[in-house]
């Protein structure tokens, strides 16, 4: 934590010393006036203002939209970031006209955006904060994509008497797979493969 001492020949200019020091704005570090000053006798033992900056330190959330907004503009791209906060961290959904691109393909690129700014975030925190991107519900959507395709494969692989092999995903939509058919009642899934090709297998009972 950067903490500087200012001093001057009033509070507000030992405050301007401070923050000149840590190079940041009145909002953006806390001051602690350690002592007014006082003009003496005729000039004769006068002591200056002097007071206590600290810098404060960013949240996480500000961190992971920071970081987005900055590699958004190296990939010129402008977005807005609209954030929630969630049960263990934050949420920021983007808004840009260029989305398309920062989504990727099935999701590659969102996901890539996501992993890099929970690292943004989290870096020497005290607190790990889980940080979460989505933008035009891609998020709610591929998890209906998934669900529709976990119901078609279990028909079939009922129908047939024969496992089914999904294409390799991603882990998370390896998870809902598995919990889409976790309570059907004639077949069951596990998962195969190593990583980045793992895959599910969804097999009749």
């Amino acid at each position: 934590m950067e903490r500087v001492q200012g001093t001057g020949k009033t509070v507000e200019e030992a405050v301007e010393n401070a923050l000149s020091q840590l190079g940041v704005t009145a909002d953006e570090a806390e001051i602690t006036v350690e002592s007014t000053g006082n003009k003496g006798l005729f000039g004769l033992g006068a002591k200056p203002a002097l007071v206590t900056a600290v810098k404060k330190q960013s949240s996480s959330r500000n961190k992971a939209a920071d970081f987005i907004v900055g590699v958004c503009e190296r990939m010129g791209a402008r977005v807005d970031i609209e954030e929630t906060e969630t049960e263990d961290g934050y949420k920021l959904t983007l808004r840009s006209n260029s989305m398309g691109m920062l989504i990727g393909y099935r999701g590659d690129t969102l996901d890539a955006l996501q992993y890099l700014a929970n690292l943004a975030a989290n870096r020497n925190a005290s607190e790990y904060k889980r940080i979460m991107l989505d933008s035009e519900n891609y998020r709610s959507k591929r998890q209906r994509t998934l669900e529709r395709l976990a119901t078609k494969y279990a028909s079939r692989a009922r129908a047939t008497g024969r496992s089914v092999s999904l294409e390799p995903m991603k882990p998370y939509e390896r998870r809902v797979l598995h919990a889409a058919l976790q309570n059907n009642e004639y077949v069951t899934t596990y998962s195969e493969g190593e990583e980045p090709y793992r895959r599910v297998v969804i097999k009749p009972k």
